[in-house]
């Protein structure tokens, strides 16, 4: 037996449990989506074909499209802060003591550690309009003069499911960027400096060209879930107040799980998500990773 054979042969478990656990349910969800499945259809298991009626309905759907444009306004916010906030966390961190960088790395992975829905948890006690210690906090500082009710007001209700995910999400872009940073050699700041370089300007024409690539690949990931964000939504505002919290993935679940069950828009709306995510990926590859590693 060759040796490309026997690495075949070898892999061949692994293979079938890929298959069965991540081909099947996005074919299957593919099934689904061209045909008329209701909670009666899955009882008796007659599926009508529709062909492309759940997708025509979807996009006629004027809450479908607000659950796009929240999505991307989601992305947007959480996305941008995401990398401006771990760029300066690291590079704070990267002028520490070894010992004390340790000790903050190890605080910092903390949040990343809380499963996103006890995360949400958290953060809807913080919000109470009652009992809240934020507005707590803003009232004792003068900040505000009435208890603002963040999480229930349409305005303010996506940026404050949007603050908890980039709170729980924000170590993994910390880490990578730290990384990073310990890459550049010493030597470019020295010459740098002996050249008469201000802070500003090593950090503009050397630490920020430096970090392309890392941001470019933190770019594309935390794009990807961010569009996909849910647990948060669940948690905090599960879709309100009215649709102000309405995003892809809970546009999904809501079509699917929620009467009258329509689980064939929902395959339908769940695969034009997992497309939205194409495209931007493909953008961002071709666009932005591409001219970062030239």
């Amino acid at each position: 037996m060759s040796a490309g054979t026997f690495a075949f042969v070898m892999n061949v478990p692994t293979l079938i449990c890929l298959a069965l656990v991540l081909a099947y349910p996005v074919v299957y969800a593919g099934y689904l989506s061209v045909h008329r499945v209701g909670l009666g259809q899955l009882r008796s298991g007659n599926f009508a074909f529709n062909g492309w009626d759940n997708y025509s309905r979807l996009l006629e759907d004027p809450l479908f499209w607000t659950a796009v444009k929240n999505t991307l306004l989601f992305t947007v916010v959480t996305v941008t802060s995401e990398i401006v906030l771990a760029v300066a966390i690291a590079l704070l961190i990267n002028q520490t003591s070894v010992w004390t960088s340790r000790v903050t790395r190890f605080l910092i992975l903390l949040p990343y550690a809380i499963p996103p829905i006890a995360n949400g948890l958290i953060w809807t006690f913080l919000y109470s309009f009652q009992f809240g210690f934020l507005n707590r906090i803003l009232f004792s500082l003068g900040v505000i003069s009435d208890p603002v009710n963040w999480a229930g007001n349409p305005d303010t209700a996506l940026y404050a499911v949007a603050v908890p995910y980039i709170w729980r999400t924000l170590p993994f872009a910390i880490i990578l960027v730290h990384a990073a940073l310990q890459g550049i050699p010493r030597e470019l700041y020295e010459q740098a400096a002996i050249d008469g370089a201000n802070a500003w300007h090593r950090f503009t024409r050397i630490t920020l060209p430096m970090l392309r690539q890392i941001i470019a690949i933190i770019l594309v990931l935390r794009t990807a879930f961010a569009f996909t964000v849910f647990e948060e939504i669940l948690a905090i505002t599960q879709g309100g107040p009215g649709d102000a919290t309405w995003v892809a993935a809970w546009y999904s679940y809501k079509i699917t799980f929620a009467p009258p069950n329509n689980f064939g828009m929902g395959a339908a709306s769940s695969y034009v998500l997992a497309a939205m995510i194409g495209v931007m990926a493909w953008v961002y590859m071709r666009f932005v990773f591409r001219r970062v590693t030239l």
